[in-house]
């Protein structure tokens, strides 16, 4: 009797438990359906569809049912695009609480598919040069010998972008056969020459020897043993240079040793051009004209530069004084002194005389025949050599059908005339051109059934985590842990990424994820016009590259809060970016770190990189800039506009000059335009204090007028500059973060997001909000998710997410 009363209570007890449940959904669903229809459903209803979108027919009690449709809209709601500015606003607190409602409701109640399908994919041209790399030690400029690759939100890895056409593969079977040609070697090449641009070389993350100026470092790969020459094209010392007037000694070193030394200028150079004039500067050259060197087969260091001697030695900067600023060897004082320019030729190799051992053929060559030895043992040598490539460039254990698909390029050289090395040099290419290496599949177990998710092998999960923290294949250890299935095991692929995160290789998520993300790889596509902006030039471009990767490569090798990202008030500075910003107290060309006083310069909204890349070539551009914040930062990406859109904001000849500011207003004062750039424009007016190329200003030097960085955010908070701008962003940090996430995920699992993926991602904030957001936390919450361990269904198999994609939403 007593058994049956308490399953009596305990059933009425989950009764009337589920009922609670019920009426408390019911009555927050029931007040923010008032808010919708107050705010929403006048234009987005059934009858006008405004947008393509009816929220009166949506069903607030099972919002799952029309999640990808909700995930939309809350995007639209933290960039505050909707209601659009001029239409009646709710309260902030009001739509706070609509989306945490929302977002816990399509995170309790998800249904569909838990991660996305992704297609086969070829290797994009900067993993194909990682991999090649790291499996043959040769260096690989991608742009020369591959293709561009179609972007993706700025992600050149999104699978369904990577296709392959006839014309794609001819150009990866070029390369297959350039990488190994200089993987092994040649005992007798042909003379080539070289040409190394200063201008392109003169990069300040690449610093040149101590107590060296003036000069270039780079990497140049010798074919062989042997005689080489170096030509110095142009060491500015024309008709009317002064350069002479000061000795100057030059210097090539190779891999840190001194190959050459020569003195250039000082009394006896200055009286030979005196008498002799063009005769006598030719007669100068020459002395730096096919420099004999020796070197070794292999990629070398080389570097060319002059001897720093002190400049107090000399009575040519007193000139150059400025007050309270002591020396400040500026570009007048350079004109003095020897400098290059134009480019730097090798040419060679002249006598070769075989090959030493290289990094390369150290990894190719895990055996060697001996002379004499019996065909058999130099096939089984070949044999071990290919399948040892194989296997690291496939990413997987090797099969016999794979052995039997290469041998046969091995056995046809041989069989040709050919030596063993050249033979081993077709089975290289032939690696490097096989599907094998070139694209990467997700199968799946076995027994997967078609069209349905599963989990990946341990061997996928090896090569997507590679690929993601390294942009090339697994190494060694991390491929024995999946050929073991041990990667899968508790607490071992945590390990790894901690690990792989403390390799240098990891920096490709600075190169390849940040710079894309943030859309910084692209500065030349900005030409500040030479009239406006006299001081700025290609090498102050490098310097805002440079000073972005190294600032974001503290915080990522770090492992600080990506929140530094908009806060830290340091940043990288040489000599010429420093003198750019205003910075004292700076000298040399060498990057380091530098404590900023000035507020307005802190995190990324700071740097010159970004204020250039958002701006034109004659002026700011706040359209531009605010829509970077609302895309970049916030991740609400403003609709992009009509193909009519005007967008000259050029002024009339004879017109009297306005600031952008007041140019703006005029089309800002439309209706039609104001529903956007009422978002967009305050944004980026906070930056108007930062002209084209990212000086600080108080005045329009154009317009002869103040500027006036006050505007009143899409929220409704006043602000007043940059500072008080990146303060407002801070006031709600995770916005922040869960854009990151978002861009770290898309990276990582090579396609779009799509709205069931958005729980996900604000589990991974929430988790990582106890680590105050550092990076290793965002990338485990990632590596640990659905969306990066399992693969979806084809989206033919889940129609609802064909097209769902949150691209759509932006």
């Amino acid at each position: 009797m007593k058994h049956r009363i308490y399953l009596v209570g305990l059933l009425l007890g989950i009764g009337f438990a589920a009922i609670s449940q019920r009426a408390e959904g019911q009555v927050p669903a029931a007040s923010f359906r008032a808010m919708l229809t107050t705010y929403c459903v006048t234009c987005h209803n059934t009858r006008l569809k405004s947008g393509g979108l009816a929220l009166d027919a949506l069903d607030l009690q099972v919002p799952t049912e029309n999640a990808d449709i909700w995930e939309k809209a809350l995007r639209k709601l933290r960039g505050h695009q909707m209601p659009p500015p001029g239409s009646p606003q709710p309260a902030q607190r009001d739509v706070d609480s609509f989306v945490a409602w929302m977002e816990g409701a399509l995170a309790a109640r998800a249904k569909g598919p838990t991660a996305g399908y992704v297609p086969i994919q070829r290797l994009n041209r900067t993993e194909y040069a990682a991999s090649v790399k790291m499996l043959l030690g040769v260096e690989v400029n991608a742009k020369e010998v591959l293709p561009q690759d179609i972007r993706v939100e700025g992600f050149d890895n999104i699978a369904d972008a990577l296709s392959v056409s006839p014309a794609f593969l001819d150009q990866y079977i070029t390369a297959a056969r350039q990488v190994a040609r200089l993987a092994l070697g040649n005992p007798n090449p042909r003379v080539s020459g070289v040409k190394y641009s200063v201008a392109a070389n003169q990069n300040p993350q690449t610093p040149l020897p101590p107590g060296t100026r003036g000069g270039i470092a780079f990497q140049h790969n010798f074919p062989a043993d042997g005689d080489y020459q170096i030509t110095i094209k142009d060491l500015a010392v024309g008709p009317y240079s002064n350069a002479l007037e000061t000795q100057s000694t030059l210097v090539i070193l190779i891999d840190g040793r001194i190959a050459f030394r020569k003195a250039i200028g000082g009394r006896a150079d200055l009286a030979l051009v005196d008498r002799q004039a063009g005769t006598g500067r030719s007669q100068i050259m020459q002395r730096f004209s096919k420099i004999p060197v020796r070197a070794e087969a292999g990629r070398h260091e080389i570097a060319v530069a002059f001897i720093d001697r002190s400049h107090v030695a000399s009575d040519e900067n007193f000139q150059f004084l400025e007050p309270y600023n002591g020396l400040t060897g500026g570009a007048a004082a350079l004109n003095r002194r020897s400098e290059l320019r134009d480019a730097i030729e090798i040419v060679g190799p002249f006598n070769p005389t075989g090959i030493s051992e290289t990094a390369s053929r150290d990894l190719i060559f895990i055996c060697e025949p001996k002379p004499g030895e019996p065909n058999g043992e130099e096939s089984a040598c070949a044999r071990r050599i290919a399948e040892n490539l194989a296997h690291r460039a496939f990413r997987r254990p090797v099969t016999a059908a794979d052995m039997n698909r290469l041998m046969p390029f091995y056995e046809r050289a041989r069989r040709d005339g050919g030596s063993f090395d050249q033979g081993i040099e077709q089975v290289v290419a032939a690696v490097l051109a096989s599907p094998q290496f070139l694209y990467r599949i997700i199968q799946g177990p076995k027994d997967a059934a078609p069209d349905t998710g599963f989990a990946l092998t341990d061997l996928e999960l090896a090569s997507r985590l590679s690929f993601f923290l390294w942009n090339t294949g697994p190494d060694k250890e991390l491929l024995a842990l999946a050929e073991t299935n041990h990667l899968s095991r508790p607490g071992t692929i945590e390990k790894q990424v901690r690990r792989m995160l403390a390799d240098p290789k990891a920096s490709s998520l600075v190169t390849s994820f940040a710079m894309k993300w943030l859309n910084l790889t692209d500065l030349d596509q900005v030409v500040p016009d030479p009239v406006l902006f006299p001081k700025f030039n290609d090498q102050l471009r490098q310097d805002f590259l440079a000073e972005t990767e190294a600032f974001v490569d503290s915080v990522f090798s770090g492992d600080r809060s990506v929140l530094e990202l908009l806060t830290a008030n340091y940043t990288f500075l040489n000599e010429r970016l420093a003198r750019h910003y205003g910075v004292s107290g700076i000298f040399g060309p060498q990057l380091r770190e530098v404590t900023l006083d000035e507020k307005q310069r802190w995190g990324l909204l700071g740097k010159g990189a970004m204020l250039l890349r958002t701006s034109y070539g004659d002026r700011t551009s706040p359209v531009l800039r605010g829509a970077w914040v609302l895309d970049k930062i916030i991740g609400s990406p403003p609709t992009p506009p009509p193909p009519d859109t005007a967008t000259d904001l050029s002024q009339k000849a004879g017109e009297q000059p306005k600031t952008v500011r007041a140019r703006l207003e005029q089309h800002r004062n439309k209706a039609s335009c104001k529903m956007c750039h009422g978002v967009i424009d305050p944004i980026g007016l906070a930056l108007e204090n930062f002209d084209a190329t990212g000086v600080w200003r108080t005045t329009d030097s154009q317009a002869n007028a103040p500027i006036d960085a006050s505007t009143v955010l899409p929220n409704g908070v006043p602000v007043n500059g940059a500072v008080e701008l990146r303060a407002q962003l801070m006031d709600r940090p995770e916005v922040f973060v869960r854009n990151v996430t978002e861009r770290l995920m898309t990276y990582a699992v090579n396609r779009r997001l799509e709205y069931f993926d958005m729980p996900q991602v604000r589990v991974i904030v929430r988790g990582a909000a106890k680590d105050h957001y550092k990076l290793s936390s965002l990338i485990l919450g990632i590596v640990n998710s659905d969306a990066f361990r399992r693969q979806g269904p084809p989206a033919d198999a889940n129609p609802k997410s064909n097209g769902a994609t949150l691209t759509a939403a932006k």
